[in-house]
């Protein structure tokens, strides 16, 4: 748009370089639209690190642009720095968006992917607009982002976009000013984009009507998305999820289900306002709340109250549920056992047997992205359970005070892999959920994610620090790499990730660090402590749970009987047959134990708060058989929320920051020979655990003259144990830390390892300086 100067006011030029989520966003024509708003002339354009804009016009009219672009950015920008300059005025007379840059330095930050806009939805559903029923509408404020780009900057030729032509009235909107789809690299319309593609019974109809009629009469299909293949079913038909399940060997871990809406969602679960906001974000991820009784089959979350949720997200999806109507489906990553989600056509045969059809298409998935899963507390707060689709690859920013510090990467745990890659910005990239690392799969898919993130950030890895664990698949593989190499121990590193997502890491702190397995420095299993933290790099152990033992090891992960019989024995508890734990083992197994825990023969040692909630699980008749990881603790806590608080069986006994079970233990095998309701006594279990974290933390935050106390670990998923803790220690005057960036489990580990490993290397310069 030409401009007439003004000649009577002296115009001004400023250069803005503008960093952080600036690319595939709408960045730049958002400023064409701001500019030509203020009467201005200049430029726009992108380079691998940033976008670049010079303004020029009347000294008001550029200060007031360059505040509505820092203010007002588009709905799917980060911005993280602005630097202005003044240049000289060249009298443009227009305002253009001109050629894309390779700098060859700097990177700009990778967007995640996000869920379909509402005006791209509206013009899906309508008869008029060109692109009704286009499975693959978007804009530059919707859609794939981080699964399609293959470098930067980010144009077309760089997403897997590039080999569909775009055709004329594409190209039209792709550079016109005033369109949605200006510069947005992934437009496509009926003519000339991806094609969905149907594998199965039904080849005569459409793909999405084949698929949906194999849904409704029972079968399962594979649905290829943005990220990733998911299986889909109905979510009330019991006999095919009990199929699905069958088909995956997967028995009881709970199944996340979609809907078309939030309406849809309110009518098969609890939505409260901070659900609802989650659930209708960009970042669309699963959210777990309440189920509605009986709206579901029980075959979705077996023993369990709540279940994972989420909205159609793309646009196969909306056009899946039109052909539906208003129904729940299951939608599982398309996997099994703890392999990673199947996100090439060539995988497909990692899941033949799984799926009765194929809905694919033919634009090719860069990298994989499962679905985030968050919950939220008693205030509304979200809690994050798994951060991936929406979120991933964001980092999360710590300070540096070296422009020469190395590229860290950190490899995380094993069952819930992420990996964190730090520059020396401070810039900690996390990647997305991968998985579990026993598999050579994961493997391989954490092994291309890290080279896809390094080659987005330019940042490739000189320091590799993984966790002290000896038989981790992390740690094998960090060794591997050939790098120098830290290892770090697992619950240090859940406690800094928490200081890290917070912004905190010169604050001290007691970490109350509760989980399932983390190997100690001592060599033995922790997971129930207290740990002193003054600055990131060392902690003090100064608190935990008494040892117990788990016989046989994993396998009394397993069969969680073992865990109830060595802690009846701890405290001198006969094993008697009225009690489901010894029921659960038989007379056979009961033989075999009892000589294994006399002599400690088989018997790893432990203070996991995870593994003694397994034992009470137990105890008390919830779970004697564990299939998917936490699933003892995770029954006993649903079967507590039906329970009345109140029945006071005993309390830890709790010395020194040292807190004894064995009370408890003896109190609730008296609780069940009184006829006490066993959902009253996992309430009691739960409020026993309260009381005793409690005070074992505030008596060694107080003397250690500690006024922040944190809670971290994968215990704390647990929201009664979140909440309860959390609000008597507010309670007492503290302040208290918990997880909204990233996951209170192992898929937030590698943050913590990572700065660990930066505070070290800076100790070890400021040291050698």
């Amino acid at each position: 748009m030409k401009r007439v100067r003004d000649e009577s006011v002296t115009a001004v030029r400023y250069r803005l370089d503008i960093s952080g989520v600036v690319q595939g966003v709408g960045f730049r024509p958002a400023v064409v639209r701001v500019a030509n708003a203020h009467e201005l002339t200049g430029l726009v354009y992108n380079d691998s690190g940033c976008v670049h804009c010079e303004l020029e016009g009347t000294p008001a009219n550029v200060e007031a642009a360059i505040a509505e672009i820092r203010d007002e950015p588009p709905p799917m920008a980060r911005i993280d720095a602005v630097r202005v300059t003044s240049v000289l005025p060249r009298g443009d007379r227009e305002f253009l968006i001109v050629a894309s840059e390779d700098s060859g330095t700097a990177r700009t930050l990778v967007p995640p992917d996000v869920a379909t806009c509402a005006d791209c939805l509206r013009e899906m559903r309508d008869p008029a607009d060109r692109r009704y029923r286009h499975p693959f509408i978007t804009c530059t404020n919707c859609g794939p982002r981080y699964t399609v780009i293959t470098d930067l900057p980010y144009d077309r030729p760089a997403t897997t976009m590039s080999d569909f032509a775009m055709c004329a009235r594409c190209a039209a909107e792709y550079g016109e000013p005033g369109n949605r789809r200006f510069h947005a690299q992934t437009i496509a319309c009926p003519d000339c984009g991806p094609r969905l593609r149907w594998v199965g019974p039904g080849a005569t109809l459409a793909p999405i009507a084949a698929a949906a009629a194999v849904i409704e009469t029972g079968g399962i299909v594979a649905v290829k998305g943005i990220g990733g293949y998911h299986l889909a079913c109905r979510a009330d038909d019991t006999a095919a999820l009990a199929e699905l399940r069958r088909r995956k060997t997967r028995p009881a871990k709970p199944f996340a289900v979609m809907v078309s809406d939030l309406s849809t969602a309110r009518r098969v679960a609890e939505i409260g306002d901070a659900a609802a906001a989650l659930l209708t974000s960009p970042a669309a991820p699963v959210v777990v709340v309440p189920a509605e009784p009986g709206a579901l089959s029980p075959l979705v979350a077996p023993g369990l109250r709540d279940v994972g949720v989420m909205l159609a997200y793309s646009p196969i999806h909306h056009l899946l549920f039109a052909a539906l109507g208003p129904t729940a489906l299951v939608m599982t990553s398309a996997n099994a056992g703890g392999s990673p989600i199947v996100f090439r056509d060539g995988d497909l045969s990692w899941i033949d047997g799984l799926a009765d059809g194929v809905l694919t298409h033919d634009r090719p998935i860069h990298v994989p992205c499962e679905d985030s899963v968050l919950t939220v507390d008693d205030v509304g707060n979200p809690l994050p359970l798994r951060r991936s689709r929406g979120y991933a690859p964001l980092p999360v920013t710590m300070p540096t005070s070296r422009d020469d510090a190395p590229v860290i990467l950190a490899t995380g745990g094993d069952v819930k892999t992420t990996f964190c890659l730090m520059a020396p910005d401070g810039h900690a990239h996390m990647s997305s959920h991968l998985g579990d690392m026993a598999d050579p799969r994961t493997q391989s898919c954490f092994t291309e994610a890290l080279d896809h993130l390094a080659l987005m950030t330019d940042q490739r890895p000189d320091l590799v620090v993984c966790d002290m664990h000896p038989g981790y698949a992390s740690t094998h593989w960090a060794q591997r790499r050939g790098r120098p190499m830290v290892q770090v121990q697992h619950h240090h590193g859940h406690a800094v990730s928490l200081l890290a997502e917070h912004g905190r890491l010169g604050t001290p702190m007691l970490a109350v660090t509760y989980d399932g397995t983390g190997y100690g420095t001592d060599g033995t299993i922790w997971g129930g402590e207290l740990l002193a933290l003054v600055e990131p790099s060392r902690f003090t152990r100064v608190g935990h749970l008494l040892p117990f033992g788990l016989p046989g090891g994993e396998g009394a992960v397993r069969q969680p009987a073992r865990i109830a019989l060595d802690l009846m024995t701890r405290a001198g508890i006969d094993w008697h047959v009225d009690l489901a734990p010894v029921a659960a083992i038989g007379a056979a197994g009961v033989r075999v134990l009892a000589q294994q825990i006399a002599r400690g023969v088989g018997c790893v040692t432990t203070t996991s708060m995870g593994r003694l909630f397994d034992g009470v699980s137990s105890l008390l008749g919830v779970c004697q058989e564990v299939t998917y990881e936490g699933q003892a603790a995770i029954e006993l806590e649903h079967v507590a929320r039906g329970g009345t608080s109140g029945v006071v069986t005993a309390d830890f006994d709790v010395r020194d920051g040292v807190l004894n079970p064995a009370p408890v233990v003896a109190g609730l095998v008296e609780g069940l020979r009184a006829g006490v309701s066993v959902a009253d006594l996992a309430v009691a279990f739960h409020d026993a655990v309260v009381r005793a974290t409690v005070a074992a933390a505030t008596e060694r935050a107080l003397a250690a003259a500690i006024p922040t106390i944190g809670l971290t670990g994968g215990v704390f998923v647990n929201r009664l144990l979140l909440e309860g803790i959390r609000n008597r220690l507010q309670d007492r005057g503290f302040e208290v830390l918990t997880h909204r960036v990233v996951p209170c489990n192992d898929g937030g580990l590698a943050l913590g390892q990572a700065a660990i490993a930066a505070a070290l290397q800076r100790s070890t310069s400021e040291g050698s300086g």
